[in-house]
């Protein structure tokens, strides 16, 4: 796995071992940020269920202001470190161990308000709606902040969060990914 593009393009990035953790897919990765062009440069940007840190470090290497990396597992939260110090971006990161759907007052102490929120919660989990929940019940957004959910075909992905509408959806292959946009 590698960043695709910007000032750390070609950079391989440190993975989990096992299969526990499924990393977005470079053409994933880059059909997100073919999308969003325009949105990340200079952004905060809020990788949720961050594995690797493959999509804040994307952010990063094109543009990003911050981003931050949360993720309840403590040897991703390692691998996530090692891949920030990889792409000498720990001054333009936080990486928060915390469980998502347990709350995000982690996030929330940072200060930060973002305006990019990617999460990819492990497929089959039913993690999206209360990721989305806890989302929206804590003030860490920017109005019309872009929500990026990555998930599989059989995820119910609510449509009836407060503050938040489906913007679109796209398939590629078996990954499907949704876009709300915070109101």
């Amino acid at each position: 796995m590698r960043i695709i593009a910007g000032t750390h393009k070609g950079r391989k990035l440190f993975s989990l071992p096992g299969k526990e953790t499924r990393p977005t897919s470079g053409k994933v990765r880059e059909a997100i940020f073919s999308i969003c062009t325009g949105l990340v440069a200079d952004a905060n940007v809020l990788d949720l269920f961050a594995g690797t840190g493959a999509f804040g470090l994307e952010a990063i290497s094109r543009g990003a202001a911050t981003a931050v990396f949360v993720d309840s597992d403590r040897q991703g939260i390692e691998v996530i470190r090692k891949n920030v110090a990889a792409c000498g971006a720990g001054d333009r990161t936080h990486v928060c161990c915390t469980d998502i759907q347990a709350g995000l007052n982690p996030v929330a102490a940072t200060g930060i308000s973002f305006d990019v929120v990617f999460m990819d919660p492990p497929y089959k989990s039913r993690a999206v709606r209360p990721a989305l929940e806890n989302l929206a019940r804590t003030p860490v957004m920017k109005k019309g902040a872009i929500i990026i959910v990555e998930h599989g075909p059989y995820e119910e992905i609510p449509t009836d969060i407060t503050g938040m509408d489906v913007i679109d959806r796209r398939k590629y292959g078996k990954t499907l990914v949704t876009f709300f946009r915070w109101r």
